[in-house]
């Protein structure tokens, strides 16, 4: 998440960005929608098409990361794998480099993935047994990518990244328990070509896309995307499907994404036993990005930050029951 002072709607900021790109109107109201959290994104729209502008400050992301992002999309776009497009500026870029009065922006435009979101459609059996597919090749090919110029952050850079954030704050010393725990617990997990490589990290219903014609699953946003253990993104998509289900379903929806995985990609039963683990890794960097996000504080803030900062305080104040429990043991699905 980005920090609060970059969550504002500039949409002046918007404009200048936008104008590297050939669309119907600068000044459409189709600018009033937007969404900003990791990144800014306007709905914007060309030739009557729809797409999406994404951009952040030079401070939050990297250019060589989003690089990395885009060879990654191109890659599998390649091999078949119906990941989201990019549109190309008026000056044939993927990436823009926006110079403005409030700093460098890096833009990208994405064309509309086809289909509805599977968090607006019912999650059948079929449709979980499908996602857990479409992840499995995802895997199946990430594990042959071999990146050319630009390569995504590790676990390892992202667990340092974590470190120099609470470094700023003395006080969470269970968060900091917890990441050298994990940290240590990693360094001795076996990798392989197999079980680990660039995975999505955030392969939910809100970033997969499902076509009912073509019976295709169109992921967006790899801007998370890291070089980890695959166990994590089925970790993290498990969570999410079952979040809101009746405890009887559970088991029944697991064991369909686990089959629909297995059916383009293997995951051995000792990886699976780890789920657990890596929900702590997951529950940890989601912990430092907000306790990063709401650390700097003004006066007068305007109502809609007062207010998300409480709501963000509050998930921070819930995930601190997560951390210093001991990871020894077996840890299991459930």
């Amino acid at each position: 998440m980005l920090k609060l002072k970059y969550l504002f709607n500039n949409k002046d900021l918007a404009h200048m960005v936008l104008s590297n790109w050939e669309s119907d109107n600068v000044d459409s109201d189709l600018l009033n929608y937007y969404r900003i959290s990791s990144n800014a994104v306007y709905w914007c729209r060309n030739q009557g098409n729809t797409f999406f502008l994404r951009f952040a400050s030079a401070e939050e992301k990297s250019k060589e990361s989003i690089l990395a992002e885009l060879d990654f999309l191109r890659f599998l776009r390649n091999s078949g794998y119906p990941a989201v497009d990019t549109i190309l500026s008026k000056a044939g870029n993927e990436l823009e480099e926006v110079n403005t009065p409030w700093g460098i922006y890096y833009a990208v435009a994405f064309k509309k993935a086809s289909g509805k979101q599977l968090s607006e459609i019912p999650l059948t059996d079929d449709i979980i047994f499908g996602l857990g597919k479409s992840l499995g090749k995802l895997h199946k090919l990430s594990s042959e990518y071999k990146p050319v110029n630009n390569k995504r952050n590790d676990w390892k850079e992202k667990i340092d990244w974590m470190e120099d954030v609470l470094s700023a704050f003395p006080d969470e010393t269970a968060a900091k328990s917890d990441l050298y725990m994990l940290k240590d617990y990693f360094l001795k997990l076996p990798t392989t070509k197999e079980n680990f490589g660039l995975i999505h990290y955030d392969f939910e219903p809100d970033n997969v896309f499902y076509d009912e014609v073509t019976k295709s699953y169109n992921p967006i946003d790899f801007d998370d995307a890291m070089y980890h253990w695959y166990a994590l993104d089925i970790q993290i998509s498990i969570d999410e499907i079952t979040e809101d289900m009746l405890e009887e379903q559970v088991e029944s929806a697991i064991n369909q994404f686990i089959k629909g995985y297995r059916g383009e990609y293997d995951i051995s039963e000792d990886m699976l036993k780890l789920l657990s683990i890596f929900r702590r890794y997951s529950d940890l960097y989601g912990y430092v990005r907000l306790l990063r996000s709401v650390e700097e504080k003004w006066n007068n803030e305007p109502e809609w930050m007062v207010d998300l900062r409480i709501c963000l305080e509050n998930s921070l104040n819930n995930k601190k029951c997560t951390f210093t429990k001991n990871l020894c043991g077996k840890p299991t699905l459930f």
